[in-house]
Formats: C-alpha cells, sequence, structure tokens
C-alpha cells in the first residue's frame, strides 16, 4: 500500500463533483513511481519508509492552477483536484473581463488555447481570428478575457493548455495536448470568477495564492487603472472575510507588489515577488543578476519566487543550490518557487524548469532529487506544483511546511 488513503487516478477524477473536506487526502500511486525510479541512497531510502504514512495538508505543497499536469488548469475540477492531493495553498491567475471582473486565467490572452472559445459564436469577439497554418506560417488566433463579458466567459469550457501551431483548422488547433498530458479529464472544465475560487477555496481548506496578471490591454483599461486592479484583487479577499495571514498574493510586477505593501500592509507582508530565468542569467555569477536582494528587503518586500532554474546548479553531476540561492536567503528574504512537474519527463533533461541542472538529471526520480536540495539546501517555505500530491508526500514525510 502506498498510503492509508490513496487512490488510483480513476478514483480521483470520480470525487471531484463532491466537495473536498479539508481533512480529506487522497495521493494517488505517483509518489511510489518516482520513488520507485530514484538512484539507490539516504533520500530514497527516507522517502519510502513513509509509505503507510497518514498524508498530511501542509503550506508547502503548493497547487499551481490547480492540478494543471492532468486537468484543465484554473478550473474548479483542477482546484478540487490539488485540494484533494493535500496541497495547503492553491493559485488563482487574476485576470479581467471586458466588464473589469475578475477572472481566474493564466493570461489575460490565452483564452483561445485554455477553452473551447474558437469553437463556439464568442470566437468572433477574439482580438485575432484562427488562422491555419499555410506553409512556414503557423496557426494561430489570440482570444482574451477583456474581449468579452464575463457573462459570456462563464460560458466557455475548460480544457488543457495546448494548440497545435501546423493545424489547417479549429479542431485540429485545439486537439495540441502534449503527449505525457491527457485529454481524459478535460471533457469538463468549470471556469471560475477569482471571487468563486476564494469561496472554493475556503470549503476546501486550502490558502490563496492569487498572481495579478500584466494584462493584454494598455492601461488603463476603460478608466480601470492597474491600482484599481491591484486594490480589486485584495478586496474581494476582504469581502469575503479573509484574513491576510491566509493570502500570498503574487506579481512580476514590482510595482504591484510595493503597491499592497503601501496600501494594504497586512497583506503586503506576505506579497510575493515574482522573478524568472532571463537572457544572460547565470545562477552562479553575481554579475548576471537582476535583482537587489538587500534593496528588495529595504522596500518591505519579505518573498521572493525565483523560478526553479535559477536556484539549483549542476555541480560536476550532482544537483546542489546555486549561488543566487544562497544569496537571496542569506540576504533574510523567504523563498518560493515554481514549478515542479511542469515540463514533463525527466529523462530527456527536464525543459526550462530544469535547464541549469539538466546534465544532472537522470530519471524521474530526480524531481524529488530536486525539491529535496530546494528544501533542504536552498531552504524555501513552498514548492508550486502540476501534481501537488507528489510536493505533499515529501511534506509530510520530512516534515516540512506547517498544516
Amino acid at each position: 500500500m502506498l498510503l492509508k488513503s490513496s487512490c488510483a487516478l480513476g478514483a480521483l477524477a470520480l470525487t471531484l463533483a463532491a466537495p473536498a473536506h479539508a481533512e480529506r487526502i487522497e495521493l494517488g500511486p505517483r509518489p511510489a513511481y518516482l520513488i520507485s525510479q530514484m538512484a539507490d541512497g539516504a533520500l530514497k531510502d527516507k522517502l519510502a519508509s513513509c509509505a503507510d504514512m497518514e498524508p498530511q495538508r501542509r503550506d508547502f505543497s503548493i497547487g499551481h492552477r490547480g492540478a494543471a499536469m492532468m486537468f484543465p488548469e484554473h478550473t474548479e475540477q483542477s482546484y478540487r483536484a490539488a485540494g484533494l492531493m493535500g496541497a495547503g495553498i492553491v493559485e488563482c491567475d487574476v485576470t479581467f473581463t471586458a466588464d473589469k471582473q475578475l477572472v481566474c486565467r493564466h493570461a489575460q490572452n490565452d483564452l483561445h488555447t485554455t477553452t473551447n472559445i474558437l469553437a463556439t459564436d464568442l470566437a468572433a469577439n477574439c482580438t485575432a481570428p484562427f488562422t491555419p497554418a499555410r506553409g512556414d506560417v503557423k496557426a494561430g488566433a489570440e482570444c482574451r478575457t477583456s474581449d468579452i463579458t464575463l457573462a459570456q466567459f462563464k460560458t466557455l469550457n475548460g480544457k488543457m493548455d495546448a494548440a497545435n501551431s501546423a493545424a489547417a483548422d479549429v479542431a485540429g488547433y485545439m486537439d495540441g495536448t502534449a503527449a505525457w498530458r491527457t485529454d481524459l479529464y478535460a471533457t469538463t472544465g468549470t471556469v471560475m470568477t477569482h471571487a468563486e475560487s476564494i469561496a472554493l477555496f475556503k470549503e476546501m481548506g486550502v490558502k490563496f495564492t492569487p498572481e495579478l496578471k500584466s494584462p493584454a490591454v494598455d492601461m488603463p483599461f476603460g478608466g480601470f487603472t492597474q491600482a484599481d486592479y491591484a486594490q480589486k484583487m485584495i478586496d474581494e479577499y476582504k469581502a469575503a472575510g479573509v484574513d491576510a495571514s491566509q493570502v500570498w498574493a503574487q506579481s512580476f510586477n514590482l510595482d504591484d507588489v510595493l503597491y499592497w505593501i503601501k496600501n494594504e500592509p497586512e497583506f503586503g507582508a506576505q506579497a510575493v515577488y515574482l522573478v524568472e530565468l532571463g537572457e544572460g542569467f547565470d545562477e552562479q555569477d553575481k554579475s548576471t543578476w537582476k535583482e537587489d536582494f538587500d534593496a528588495l528587503k529595504a522596500m518591505g518586500v519579505n518573498y521572493l519566487a525565483p523560478s526553479m532554474n535559477m536556484l539549483v546548479t549542476d555541480a560536476n553531476g550532482t544537483i546542489e543550490a546555486s549561488a543566487y540561492a544562497k544569496a537571496a536567503k542569506a540576504s533574510g528574504l523567504k523563498l518560493i518557487s515554481w514549478t515542479l512537474e511542469r515540463s514533463g519527463p525527466l529523462a530527456s533533461g527536464g525543459g526550462w524548469y530544469f535547464q541549469t541542472a539538466k546534465d544532472a538529471l537522470k530519471s524521474d526520480g530526480d524531481y524529488f532529487t530536486v525539491l529535496d536540495v530546494l528544501a533542504q539546501e536552498v531552504g524555501i517555505e513552498g514548492m508550486f506544483s502540476d501534481w501537488p500530491a507528489t510536493v505533499t508526500y515529501y511534506a509530510s514525510c520530512m516534515g516540512k511546511g506547517t498544516n
């Protein structure tokens, strides 16, 4: 038996229509599979020894867009799956509609890849209609939440985030899910407003990490300023009676974080400044780093969330904490990282998220190896994952994070 409350993925899917109660955790077979792929050693032995433990909900385990490896991201089904997998915190990426209502989408202009909009009459509203692939020209479209009203948004069905750029028609364009993902659970993807996500997460007994997404439209938008946008997101937590200690508001825009620190200091205390590996970045060379950690602290920033590839490095075939990670931690910043299990099997290098340690990766078991380095050497506060069960297993076994 993997875990006392484990279940097969099919059984997991059957439970998603029912409320996900805070005490209920179902981790399924994936943690055991990953452990079986690990190289022999102390970490594998420790993780294997926890096979019969009672898993615990931990804030260390953060549901990235829900459980987006297999469920359409930012849908009720994806969020409930993350809750069932023991995520202590779940993410709603926040953007807005034509009538300035906040909804959960990874980007304001991703409806053409994350929903069925192109197969509906609302395709006529899109900023750029679908165009088929021809010769060297790829198929494409651009559909924004700001192209439609909230009422229209709510008629859409969420799907796996993917598109086939070689497609000659809409049906082919929408059929682009990666082979290591699945459309098995994509027949229903209930899209959600930000306020609805708050109510759902309260029901599920999980905490909140909304990300204010960069607008695809020029701001102000119909009189809606960036400050209005940042404030509206916080106001929806206040209206729902959510304590600021339960919310980690995120943004890649430092001005948003500083706005919260100044205007909503209780929420600003846990505001998260997101950063990612950019061109010319070397995780071991300080001269290539854009962030001034001491300056961020002086401005009141307490949480920094770099992409994983900024925090780990390959040291002669061994995955270790990077110089960037050590310097950021030494400055007193609390670190969160993203995103485990986002880019598929690791045998081929793990893609963008693992590029600074790719030569040290041997198998999918190294998901746990990297996670352990981030948890023990870097000292992160939490880990985003597209399949939170993996992080929940690790956190429960190692006692990482509060619950």
